[in-house]
Parts: C-alpha cells; structure tokens; sequence
C-alpha cells in the first residue's frame, strides 16, 4: 500500500480503491514469480527423475583429469614394469631385431651402457633371455643354458655388480638352447619327456639363482617343474631370497613370432600347442594358476596378456593373496607399433590404454617392451 500520510477514512475514494488495486497486482506478482519457481523445481526433479536416480549423475566425478585418474583402481608406475632383455653370447653384438621394434640383442659388453641410463630414469627391473649365437652353443639338451660363462649367468653377476639396486628375473626355459627348439628334453617319438625337462630346468633356475638372480621364472609349461624348484630351492638353503615367479598361463598362439626372431628358438618341428595351453581353454588356465599356487610359486604370470585379460582376472581371484603379472609378448608391442605407423591411433596413448587394461585386469606387474618409453612418460 503507498504511504500518503492521509488515514484512508480521510482519503478520497478513488485513491484508497487505486492503492487497494496495487496490493493486489503486487500479490498476484508474488504468487507468480512463486509459481514460476516451483514449476521451475519440479521440471529440474522431473528431469533427474526420467534421467535416473540421483547415483545415476557420474560426469562430475571424471571431469577434471586428476579425477579422472582417482578414478583407476591401479595406477601404472615404474615399479610395476619389468623390461626384457635379450643377452648374445657374442659380447659385442648389438643388432636390431626387425620385427620387434627399436629392440636390440646385445652382447654382455653392450648392456651397461644401454641400461646406465634407464637405471637413472627409474627402471627397477629386468628379464633376461639368454641368446647363444655361436656355432655348436646348441644341442638336444640344452647344456648352455646353465654354462657359468653362458650370457645369463655373466649378465647376472655383471648387473648385480654394477646396479646393486636392480631387481634380476631371469627366463627359465631351454627352447633358446636346443637344436629343435622346444621347451625340453624330447622322447623320440618327438614329444616332451615331461620328467626329464623337469630335472634339467629345476637344475638351470638353480644355477640362475646361485649366481645372483633375484628372481627364477619358468616358462617352458612342463609339468611339475614349480614343485621341483621350489624343492630344490629350499634344499640349497636359498629359497628365502629367490622369489618364483610361474608363467603359469601361458597360451599357444601367434603373438611370439617376433621374439623367436629374436631369441632364435623357432622350433625346429612341429609347435607348442602340446604343452602350452590352448587359447580357448579358460578352465584349464584356471587349473594350472591352481596347481602352480599349491606348488609354491610366489608369482602367477598370465601370457600373453591382452589377449587374455579374463585369465589375468582369474588369476587374481584364485591368487588373490599373490602378486599377478602380466606379459605383453612380442606381438602385440608389434602391432601397436603397426598401428601407430598406420596412423590408426597415437602410439603412446594406446600403450597406455593396453597397459591399464592389464592392471584393470588384475594384474600388479607388467613385463612390457614400452618400459624404456615408460620411464620417459611417466
């Protein structure tokens, strides 16, 4: 109501019907701009309604990037990678390998140099392969593979001196070292004698360990052979500083063509699919993690990787008290690099993407190729 300072009893007509017309504008304006608000609430309840329940809003909590990140169950880091190395036997070899790209075989002179650097950068871990390349270093039973001047067993000795700090994994396989190429010792009829493979690869992880590695990690899928070094481990009175790492599930398949290139251990004959386990085989991917986690292995590794990230996820919840790791093999750093030279994706983006997969997986550790890169962009 205006203030004319007349009383209203005083006032002409006309002006107390005019003030009583503005207190009722001014109410109706009230009313509306309150209705106004409340259809404007309904419509914003109506639409998270229709949208979903309130826990159905999920673009706030990844759309900073640090957000994004808080997002990953695993974050990769560098002590999570495990880079491989190839070791010739010719001590000042080094070749690239075409079909595995910017990796080299190297002699034992070559790898202080090459590795000082990484070592600053934060690399934390090796896997070394053994590569003999001199006439007559090959036979049926792979007799080099524990040779005390072989590659392996130098490297081992070398690196532990020159980088105290640098954890050692070292391969456990004779497929390098023999003739035909297989992971053992063969029947005639051409299969693996299963026993006798055993008795000769506990015996090379032994002399790995002896010399320094800090990690043993069979790879030939015979049977057995976790029990007999971990037996044989303990017998020595090394087993509480030598850690076992199984690949435990590990698939026949394409994907290791460009690391035979590498490592010379094409068979000669036949494949592997007889011992190395069949990709569609999920349940007895799970039977082997079991077997190998009751025969003491400190490790479960799952190859390749992500091919098979549903084994990697088993693994997890059969060793769910175990460390789990992953290999990214040979092929798949190859096609990644393919890829990116096709222009398909950027190359450091999808070695991002393929390792998070594996750690989203379940696994903790990686043996990747990228590492070098890794040490770089992370």
């Amino acid at each position: 109501m205006r203030d004319t300072g007349i009383p209203s009893s005083r006032r002409p007509a006309s002006d107390v019907a005019s003030s009583i017309m503005d207190d009722r504008a001014s109410s109706v304006s009230r009313a509306s701009n309150i209705s106004r608000a409340m259809s404007y609430a309904s419509t914003a309840a109506t639409t998270v309604s229709i949208s979903g329940e309130i826990s159905s809003q999920l673009h706030g909590g990844y759309h900073h990037p640090l957000a994004r990140q808080w997002q990953a169950e695993r974050q990769l880091t560098k002590d999570m990678l495990i880079y491989p190395i190839f070791v010739s036997d010719i001590d000042d070899e080094e070749v690239l390998i075409p079909s595995l790209p910017n990796q080299c075989r190297r002699g034992i002179n070559r790898l202080i140099p090459f590795l000082e650097p990484l070592v600053h950068k934060g690399l934390k871990s090796v896997m070394l392969f053994g590569v003999p390349m001199k006439p007559g270093s090959k036979d049926a039973l792979g007799t080099s593979a524990d040779d005390p001047e072989g590659p392996v067993i130098k490297s081992i000795r070398l690196l532990r001196q020159r980088f105290p700090q640098l954890f050692i994994c070292t391969d456990v396989c004779l497929c390098e070292y023999t003739t035909h190429g297989h992971c053992g010792i063969l029947r005639e009829d051409g299969t693996l004698n299963n026993q006798l493979s055993v008795d000769r690869i506990s015996d090379v992880a032994m002399a790995y360990a002896a010399a320094g590695a800090h990690c043993v990690a069979p790879s030939d899928m015979n049977d057995g052979r976790i029990r007999a070094i971990k037996l044989k481990l303990i017998d020595q009175g090394i087993s509480h500083k030598t850690l076992l790492m199984s690949y435990s599930a590990k698939f026949s398949g394409c994907l290791y063509g460009p690391f035979r290139d590498a490592a010379g251990s094409a068979p000669a004959f036949g494949d592997r699919r007889c011992y190395q386990l069949p990709p569609s085989g999920r349940g007895i991917a799970r039977r082997a993690i079991v077997r190998d986690i009751n025969e003491g292995a400190d490790i479960i590794m799952v190859k390749p990787a992500g091919q098979f990230l549903d084994v990697i996820s088993d693994a997890k919840d059969l060793g769910r008290d175990l460390p789990i790791a992953a290999y990214q093999v040979s092929g798949e750093f190859a096609m990644i690099h393919a890829g990116a030279k096709a222009g398909v994706f950027d190359l450091k983006s999808m070695a991002f993407e393929s390792s998070e997969s594996i750690l989203r997986a379940g696994a903790t550790i990686i043996v990747s190729y990228f590492t070098p890169e890794f040490l770089d962009w992370l």
